[in-house]
């Protein structure tokens, strides 16, 4: 490798890598942030949905129906994000971002208005199209907010684009309670539910489009650090010069397979992001099912959905939201690994106890339920939620760490549609306590995956924390 100072890549990394928190940082935040606002409220509206479709005159669902419309997003954002990680280093960031909110503007908008009454598959296919998109987003936002970010806050950047997933939350079940109260027909209700999960992504596709490329990928997989550098000037105001050579990352995607490093690492970010999402997805999906149980079964119809909603708005106010924003503004202080083993083990610990403590699970232990609920969803926040969406882009190489992270992102959708699939007939046959025990489990799993195959990317440059000098290539001319 030629010395740094004439590097074109080690020169143009450095200045992103110690430059100041700006208004361009916090610019990427917000085009990013806004697909995740919309991800959280399109995937988690569809449970009260599910609740309001027999009030709207369609027949009652089966619950493998009821399973299959609220997990079919889900799997098609296993889809997603393998497509769009794939793209992202082979056509480039700016190439493709954007796209993936396009499609799923098209989704929520087929969902609501080309969903005939009565017709479950036009609706689960309207979701799949969603779920593309979604699972694009969840590659593509993480791994441009990591690149543009600065060492010293590149955790609280890349976890305050994912944390607006907790107004996505919050906002779903707000709407939801401002339609029942305002006495909106569920035959129009559950449409406009659908529906405005598009607005959003309508409101920042064009600033995605017109983001420039990522300046790390330019130099980075393409050698280009003439363009990296008019890039860096227009967006950040950051100038650099370089020498005529630039060092080049050509770690292969094939390489995720046949790299021992890059695929423990896969089974590491991947593995646990799996067994999170199927505890996240599985309870919050079917939060208005699952909180059922602490409704007296004589309040039906649109009481028993009001109930369970303000359940769900208590449980994402309370316990979710500030979990997602304290791990985003402590994690560069207390680092990935402990947050994510912290959260694991609290999880472990609430699991056990809702699936042991007898009558918990009733009308007359609400508030015992409901602490102990709300305690497993903070730590599900104030950790590994936050922590599987920060870890990927910080430690695959920018050759393919657009398919690494959508590899990640991939492989925790699949827990989720597993979870949100399987969580009602795992309480069919075991009873809620079961399901509990099952996901004590898996959090322990997690744990074990944390602590014996992550790093500890704090403070370290990304390309440090991603071992990119294993990877690279002699220097080549850089391109004019």
């Amino acid at each position: 490798m030629s010395d740094k100072f004439n590097d074109g890549r080690e020169i143009i990394t450095e200045r992103i890598n110690n430059a100041s928190t700006s208004a361009f940082h916090y610019k990427v935040w917000f085009v990013s942030g806004m697909g995740f606002f919309t991800d959280a409220y399109d995937l988690f509206i569809i449970g009260a949905v599910l609740t309001l479709l027999p009030l709207a005159g369609w027949e009652k669902l089966t619950v493998f129906e009821t399973s299959l419309i609220g997990s079919t997003a889900l799997i098609a954002a296993v889809i997603g994000a393998l497509v769009f990680g794939r793209l992202l280093d082979y056509l480039g960031r700016r190439a493709v971002y954007g796209l993936e909110l396009a499609i799923l503007v098209i989704g929520a908008l087929g969902s609501a208005f080309l969903t005939p009454v009565n017709d479950v598959y036009a609706l689960i296919a309207w979701r799949f199209v969603l779920g593309i998109g979604i699972g694009g987003d969840y590659s593509a936002s993480s791994t441009i907010m990591a690149e543009y970010s600065n060492t010293k806050n590149r955790g609280k950047l890349i976890g305050m684009v994912f944390s607006m997933q907790s107004i996505g939350l919050i906002a779903g079940p707000l709407v939801t309670l401002a339609l029942l109260f305002t006495g909106v027909a569920p035959p129009i209700a559950w449409k406009l539910l659908l529906a405005i999960g598009a607005l959003p992504a309508l409101l920042v596709i064009y600033w995605r489009r017109h983001i420039p490329e990522t300046p790390k990928f330019s130099v980075g997989v393409r050698g280009n650090a003439k363009k990296a550098i008019e890039d860096l000037y227009a967006l950040s105001g950051i100038k650099a010069e370089t020498g005529h050579e630039v060092s080049v990352v050509k770690a292969k995607w094939y390489q995720l397979f046949t790299d021992r490093r890059l695929l423990l690492l896969v089974l590491g970010t991947a593995g646990t992001w799996f067994l999170m999402d199927w505890a996240l997805y599985g309870n919050s999906i079917m939060s208005s099912a699952m909180l059922g149980i602490l409704v007296p079964s004589t309040i039906t119809g649109l009481h028993r959905l009001t109930i369970t909603t303000e359940y769900t708005l208590l449980i994402f106010g309370l316990a979710a939201f500030p979990g997602y924003w304290l791990a985003t503004f402590t994690i560069d202080r207390i680092g990935r690994k402990p947050i994510q083993t912290i959260g694991f083990l609290a999880m472990a610990v609430s699991f056990i106890l809702l699936g042991i403590i007898p009558g918990i699970m009733s009308p007359a232990s609400v508030s015992e339920f409901l602490t102990l609920y709300g305690i497993s969803y903070f730590f599900i926040e104030f950790g590994p939620n936050v922590t599987t969406f920060i870890y990927p882009p910080e430690v695959y190489p920018v050759s393919v760490r657009g398919l690494g992270t959508g590899m990640s992102a991939a492989g925790g959708k699949i827990g989720a549609f597993l979870g949100t699939l399987l969580n009602l007939a795992i309480i069919a046959s075991f009873g809620e306590n079961g399901l509990f025990d099952l996901l004590a489990l898996f959090s322990l799993a997690g744990l074990i995956l944390t602590i014996s195959l992550l790093p500890e990317p704090k403070m370290k440059a990304l390309e440090e924390s991603s071992q990119e000098e294993m990877y690279l290539e002699k220097p080549i001319i850089n391109q004019k």
